[in-house]
């Protein structure tokens, strides 16, 4: 990619961030371009004053050239959201990370993901629901995604890889900031097994305030949100936030009323999260109980025209098959066919007699600048 070096350089600007990168490169036409804009026409385009300057002085200061040879001498592999290869739940994002980092490989059956989140001081009760439902996910062939962190996080990683399943760990520091230390070990079966992701350049330290906004891409990879035991203020509600804002579909495992420890889950519970008491809970309502078909499915059944008109006129909102066969000016035997192999595919969903929606829509989630 030859001008991976310009989406590397504003990765370390403070200020830009996907909101103001796409503007850029709405108004330039391309990343190079953008970044080698003149000082006027970066004002014209609506930069404050403080992200001009950081973006001056990064254009001063920043070799580009050294910058992607540190990359790719620590074999991280970088995606931007112009390769082929980044993450499509992620890609539906208007907030999406423009650069990610990634130690390992992602694969196409890693669009059927969950996250399994939770507090860093788990109960015996925690620990073991953690290990159980991660397990079992990865028995039925669904990557688990966490946060590495201690806890709930690390618990839902082993397990998947101790079932012989993949797990994807989104990291609050650059890739080559194992944290904790102690899950340096761990990290490295992650990267064989899965990946390690993460939106922070390399050297990024571990400091406190990165890991919130890092929450966003763990439920952006993820069909699903399983906050497995949390009191009321642990990060795993934020990760749940991002969830629900996202159009995800949002779990909890519920706990006592006499402690703290599942006061967060109690009360996502309250508020409307699906309730897991076992791993079918979780598999039935994302409709991956039948997982191992539809994977086998879009392997000898690729797409076709066809098909992507019928996509084309399906929405979140549920459509009659009529009203899809007349949009996309096909006969309904035709469409109703096609709908079949579709929802095999896990690309659409039915929801009623003769009903569709999109199993996978864009929503307009929070934004970061």
């Amino acid at each position: 990619m030859d001008d991976l070096r310009y989406w590397l350089g504003f990765n370390l600007v403070r200020g830009i961030g996907p909101v103001r990168l796409r503007a850029l490169l709405s108004a330039f036409g391309d990343v190079q371009t953008a970044w080698e804009a003149p000082e006027a026409e970066l004002r014209r385009v609506g930069l404050d004053q403080r992200t001009l300057q950081n973006l001056l002085q990064a254009r001063r200061q920043v070799d580009l050239e050294q910058l992607q040879r540190k990359v790719e001498a620590a074999g991280v592999q970088v995606l931007t959201w112009e390769e082929a290869a980044y993450p499509a739940l992620l890609q539906q994002l208007v907030d999406a990370p423009p650069v990610l980092f990634v130690k390992g490989e992602l694969t196409p059956s890693d669009e059927w993901a969950v996250a399994l989140v939770g507090t860093r001081k788990p109960t015996a009760y925690g620990r073991e629901a953690a290990r159980l439902l991660a397990t079992e996910l990865a028995r039925n062939g669904v990557t688990v995604v966490s946060g590495l962190a201690r806890g709930i996080d690390g618990i839902a990683h082993q397990a998947a890889l101790d079932a012989g399943g993949r797990t994807l760990a989104v990291m609050g520091s650059g890739l080559d900031e194992i944290y904790p230390q102690e899950h340096r070990a761990l990290a490295e079966r992650i990267a064989a097994n899965g990946a390690l992701l993460s939106d922070y350049p390399l050297g990024t330290r571990p400091e406190a305030t990165n890991f919130p906004p890092r929450n966003r891409i763990i439920s952006g990879l993820s069909l699903g949100v399983v906050v497995v035991e949390a009191g009321l203020t642990s990060g795993a509600l934020i990760t749940a936030d991002f969830a629900a804002d996202q159009g995800r579909e949002v779990f909890a495992v519920p706990g006592s009323i006499l402690g703290t420890a599942s006061a967060g889950c109690n009360r996502l519970l309250r508020d409307g999260a699906h309730v897991v008491t076992e791993v079918g809970d979780i598999l039935e309502t994302l409709s991956l109980d039948q997982l191992a078909a539809k994977q086998a499915a879009r392997e000898v059944l690729p797409a076709n025209p066809t098909e992507a008109k019928v996509l084309a006129q399906l929405s979140v909102e549920p459509a009659y098959v009529d009203d899809v066969a007349r949009g996309a000016g096909l006969p309904v035997e035709t469409v109703s066919s096609a709908l079949v192999m579709m929802e095999l595919k896990g690309m659409v969903r039915q929801v009623g007699m003769l009903q569709y929606v999109v199993a996978r829509e864009p929503e307009e989630p929070y934004s970061i600048a």
